[in-house]
């Protein structure tokens, strides 16, 4: 068995605006494994700025990843602990080189292309013209739940944005979340989630910055709109440190993006400890390419949640690869008759 990584820059069809800042390109890496004739893929999606594991030694730990790819699937995770990407990457790997298709890593219903995947529309940050014109885009293509980031611009803007959707469709129409980001501060958040809640929103992805347990324990108690966690899982490894988190804050959902929390292995414990508290989850792609969001989709898939995913970043790039993903009145397809095109994988 042999193993050799591959960096890959993915450039925005539009720079994507976050409140940590625009986004023109997005840096990946790819695992690929050989063994007797037989090939295997997985993608590392570093968030730089985000992931965890955005240190100096990230491609040294790639590199022994590779050099050490004999160890097994199992081994590699314990050792690969600190950085989750790469866990992510792994994973996929061996699924990768164990299926009968490199790309098949999960068969099921979604993979036969039989049933599709609800997921919500991103609204990207900029300004009133361009959010406006997303979510006119958005509708149009029969979305049913949208999810706008917010947080960059003028406040007031954003809840006029928000107010222009409910006055022509009601919340029976369009599922409305709203992604903070952390831009909110523990001394404005509540009064801001107030105003928030007047719109028939769904949730509210992390209003304070992650790290500040008490705080955000203090907000999802008398919240009047529902909080999900997504950074705030970032970085938490171990079993009782995960429970603490969930015990300590109590929120209504946690967001996993597989990518930043250790893989399938990672977000499955997530969601384990959830379920004893009776905390609700979805499954969020992390700007991976149309690799790793495959991987996730076929995995997402198999969980059965009912809620709609936050799968629909596969369109955001230029150079993407060519992959039977298709997205299609809000829900993600797995159409068999569009082929892969991945230059790793001849």
């Amino acid at each position: 068995m042999k193993a050799t990584y591959h960096k890959h820059i993915l450039n925005f069809k539009r720079p994507s605006g976050t409140s940590r800042g625009i986004l023109k390109q997005k840096e990946t890496w790819f695992i690929h494994i050989t063994s007797e004739g037989k090939q295997g893929i997985g993608e590392c999606g570093i968030l730089r700025s985000l992931s965890i594991d955005d240190v100096p030694e990230y491609e040294e730990k790639l590199r022994w990843t590779c050099e050490n790819i004999q160890l097994g699937e199992k081994q590699l995770l314990q050792e690969l602990i600190e950085f989750p990407s790469i866990q992510f990457g792994v994973e996929q790997a061996f699924r990768s080189l164990a299926s009968e298709s490199p790309y098949v890593l999960h068969p099921s219903t979604f993979t036969e292309g039989k049933e599709a995947i609800n997921i919500n529309g991103l609204i990207w940050m900029g300004d009133e013209t361009f959010m406006k014109s997303q979510i006119k885009d958005k509708l149009k293509a029969g979305f049913s739940c949208i999810k706008m980031k917010i947080g960059a611009i003028d406040f007031d803007t954003e809840i006029k944005l928000l107010k222009s959707i409910r006055k022509e469709y009601t919340v029976n129409d369009i599922e409305l979340r709203v992604d903070a980001n952390g831009a909110f501060t523990p001394q404005n958040a509540l009064e801001k989630l107030k105003r928030l809640s007047e719109l028939d929103l769904h949730s509210i992805e992390q209003p304070i910055k992650q790290g500040q347990l008490d705080e955000m324990a203090k907000l999802c108690e008398i919240t009047p709109l529902p909080i999900a966690l997504d950074e705030e899982l970032i970085g938490v490894f171990h079993t009782n440190d995960k429970k603490r988190v969930l015990e300590i804050i109590q929120p209504q959902f946690i967001i996993l993006k597989p990518s930043l929390v250790g893989g399938y292995a990672g977000s499955d414990e997530w969601i384990s400890l959830a379920a004893k508290q009776n905390i609700d989850w979805w499954i969020t792609s992390a700007l991976e390419s149309n690799i790793g969001l495959n991987a996730i989709a076929q995995w997402t898939h198999t969980l059965q949640s009912q809620l709609p995913q936050g799968l629909g970043t596969g369109s955001l790039y230029t150079n993407n690869f060519e992959a039977p993903l298709v997205i299609q009145k809000g829900a993600l397809h797995y159409d068999q008759s569009k082929a892969w095109n991945v230059p790793y994988l001849q």
